[in-house]
């Protein structure tokens, strides 16, 4: 609806005559009968007094969807704080999962670096042993890297001892070597 058919309607709603609006606003009869027509236009000072006295605002008078324009602008505001709000769910349920991972992790390696210490710590990796048999004095040294060394010993009795070693596990060859010389009438210190 044009601005004149607006202040037309707007007037009649409120039972003014064209002389009693043109009154309240200090202008002629015939320039509200203009305005009416479309012949011509109310300036901005008339309009704020148009909006007054007819009880609507200036934007009203004019057409101009303010009010759809801020809805819009609302409803769109809303669709981005939902958007962001749904973006700050999903990174914050990932920190968190990093989180729980981070700690699961970390307990993960200090349990299995507990056990790796537990099993350096109860296995030697070298021994040496100061065995006899039948006042035959033998100083034997075995170690990581297959390291074997007995210069008492015989080619046959070296050859033995070597297969008798567990060279995974430095304790349990110790072990055997003591055995071998307690069943050969033997001892070891």
């Amino acid at each position: 609806m044009d601005l004149g058919n607006k202040i037309l309607k707007l007037r009649k709603e409120k039972g003014y005559s064209q002389e009693d609006l043109a009154e309240k606003l200090d202008v002629t009869r015939q320039t509200i009968s203009n305005w009416e027509l479309g012949s011509t236009q109310p300036n901005p000072e008339q309009l704020k007094g148009l909006s007054k006295i007819l009880n609507v605002s200036i934007d009203e008078l004019l057409d101009n969807d303010i009010k759809g324009v801020i809805v819009e602008k609302v409803s769109n505001t809303e669709k981005l704080a939902g958007i962001i709000i749904k973006i700050l769910k999903v990174f914050g349920i990932l920190i968190i999962l990093y989180v729980v991972l981070m700690f699961v992790a970390l307990i993960a390696f200090m349990t299995f670096r507990k056990e790796s210490t537990d099993s350096v710590d109860n296995n030697a990796i070298s021994a040496t042993l100061n065995c006899s048999i039948e006042e035959q004095e033998y100083t034997i040294t075995i170690g990581d890297g297959e390291y074997f060394n007995c210069p008492e010993c015989s080619s046959d009795m070296q050859i033995y001892l070597k297969d008798i070693t567990d060279w995974a596990n430095i304790d349990h060859s110790v072990e055997n070597i003591e055995n071998y010389f307690s069943e050969n009438g033997g001892t070891c210190n």
